[in-house]
């Protein structure tokens, strides 16, 4: 395993440690050896609903261990080992990275989210993943009704060694977009980051702005925005389940990335997310610096989840 890929795994399993102590203890506080009750099973999904993974993803998980497991000894390693691949059976089918595709210059990937989400810094951070990965990223500053987050994201862009375009405060974040796509199609750049808004108190005003960037860069490209990436953070737990219905309504999200996973014992959440829309996580962040946004690993998130090592 490279330095590299060790040093991530470290830092995932630093970032979950919250959620699987939280997890992870409370297995092992049921356990030392035992036979598989009811009131044991019913005690482990208490404890899974808890961890923010969901009712459905509970019942399923101790149903799963009780089929072939109930009335025999069992220990607290093999219920995290068991949990953990059922769960990573869940995640698999979302863990897919963000697609490029090459014969849109630029690919066009709209970022949404609420205030406090992280979005911001997860586009500097996707644009410093784009980068490594050997290709050309601009940045379209489209919250323009925030200073502070234009500023921060020229802060990003500087550490990314990316341009971002930026328009005078409450300029209309549409026109910013469609410039920004000209200059991205002129410069021949693979990818256009475009940040929005997220002030949902208004979710009228809102749902209208997004509209209209998407009308107004179609007049240059019909096919775009090509990816539309939510951002959630980990750490309001069963609330990113209705902020993906939200955002569902507003715009066509095909896309999640899941922030802050090291701040709060609520990384369960992943899991109920991807049992109940089915949409591709497309990275994980673990953390404040540039390097701590990865595509999302199924097994390595489960395993760490429940406190195990990662091969």
């Amino acid at each position: 395993m490279s330095g590299e890929k060790k040093s991530w795994l470290g830092r995932l399993k630093a970032g979950l440690s919250r959620s699987a102590g939280k997890l992870a203890g409370g297995i092992t506080g049921l356990f030392t050896t035992r036979k598989l009750d009811q009131a044991t099973l019913d005690q482990l999904e208490e404890l899974l609903i808890s961890a923010d993974i969901g009712v459905g993803v509970a019942a399923r998980l101790t149903a799963n261990l009780a089929r072939d497991r109930f009335g025999k000894d069992i220990d607290e390693r093999e219920v995290r080992e068991r949990f953990a691949a059922d769960i990573a059976a869940i995640l698999k089918p979302v863990a897919v990275p963000l697609s490029i595709d090459a014969a849109h210059k630029p690919h066009v990937v709209l970022v949404v989210g609420v205030n406090g989400s992280g979005k911001t810094t997860t586009i500097g951070k996707l644009a410093n993943m784009l980068r490594a990965d050997g290709r050309s990223v601009m940045i379209a500053a489209g919250d323009t009704f925030r200073a502070a987050a234009v500023e921060q994201l020229k802060v990003w862009g500087e550490r990314a060694g990316v341009e971002v375009i930026a328009a005078a405060q409450n300029a209309d974040p549409a026109g910013l977009a469609f410039d920004a796509l000209k200059k991205a199609q002129e410069h021949g750049t693979d990818v256009l980051l475009v940040d929005t808004a997220g002030r949902l108190q208004n979710k009228t005003g809102l749902m209208e702005e997004l509209a209209k960037i998407v009308r107004v860069i179609r007049k240059i490209d019909p096919s775009a925005p090509h990816s539309c990436l939510l951002v959630l953070d980990a750490t309001v737990g069963q609330n990113a389940h209705a902020q993906v219905e939200v955002f569902r309504e507003m715009t066509q999200v095909n896309g999640l990335v899941v922030t802050k996973l090291d701040g709060s014992a609520r990384g369960g959440v992943l899991v109920a997310l991807a049992e109940k829309f089915k949409l591709p996580v497309v990275a994980i962040g673990v953390g404040e610096g540039i390097d701590d946004l990865r595509p999302f690993d199924a097994d390595s998130f489960a395993r760490s989840l429940l406190g195990l090592e990662n091969a």
